[in-house]
């Protein structure tokens, strides 16, 4: 294979790369975690249920 047809099979896959990885199109509100609160298991103690730590 002559270096002109590697150079070129070289860019053709960095092209091909760079396309299928894209971006994300997701918006904030697509997003099913809710990040500003806390989850419902923490601020507790391991083995000690879900009662109240006050």
């Amino acid at each position: 294979m002559h270096a002109f047809a590697k150079t070129l099979l070289s860019l053709l896959l960095l092209a091909t790369a760079a396309f299928v990885a894209g971006c994300s199109t997701e918006t904030p509100k697509d997003s099913s975690i809710p990040w500003s609160r806390p989850a419902n298991w923490e601020n507790q103690v391991p083995g000690m249920g879900s009662g109240n730590m006050h």
